[in-house]
């Protein structure tokens, strides 16, 4: 199954152009909970921020570059292709904002951390609403000085033909 996992502000922002605005630990061991033990897909600019790959996991980075990775990371020029093959088995697309939205289409589950607020974000995760279907939502304690989160489980609504969801993405554009 291929599946995204992300945390987003009320304007569906992911991030800065420094980077992740909030700190919530909360979502930190989510995020690590969900992706453990599974294929884990980012782009360059994500894989950037980490110092070494995320352990128990298949690292995958979506990049052109021709300069090899760090140990631990594999490349992957064409994601479309990279996908369509279902060779990959169960994966996470794991961010960022371009990568989300090439593989919108490819994703069945979303795994949503919706942070309350906006956080003047200018990274964004692409709209979704009319293509899934909220399935799930937990709400955990709120921590002081932390902001307020939701976790959410969206299913791709398979009642939508592909030229309806096509004509959705492209109407919201």
């Amino acid at each position: 199954m291929i599946r995204a996992i992300a945390a987003i502000d009320d304007r569906l922002g992911l991030a800065t152009d420094t980077g992740i605005p909030w700190n919530v630990p909360a979502d930190v061991a989510h995020f690590r909970a969900m992706t453990a033990s599974s294929n884990v897909l980012m782009g360059y600019a994500t894989y950037a921020e980490f110092d070494r790959p995320m352990p128990e996991r298949i690292n995958y980075v979506a990049t052109r570059r021709v300069e090899a990775l760090r140990t631990g990371f594999m490349a992957v020029d064409d994601v479309v292709s990279f996908l369509s093959t279902g060779l990959v088995g169960d994966i996470w697309i794991i961010g960022g904002a371009a990568v989300y939205a090439s593989t919108l289409p490819f994703i069945q589950e979303l795994s949503l951390t919706r942070v309350q607020g906006d956080f003047g974000c200018t990274k964004f995760f692409p709209p979704f609403e009319t293509s899934f279907r909220l399935t799930a939502e937990a709400v955990p304690p709120a921590a002081d000085g932390v902001p307020a989160v939701r976790f959410q489980t969206w299913q791709r609504d398979l009642g939508l033909s592909k030229s309806e969801e096509a004509e959705d993405r492209s109407s919201s554009s």
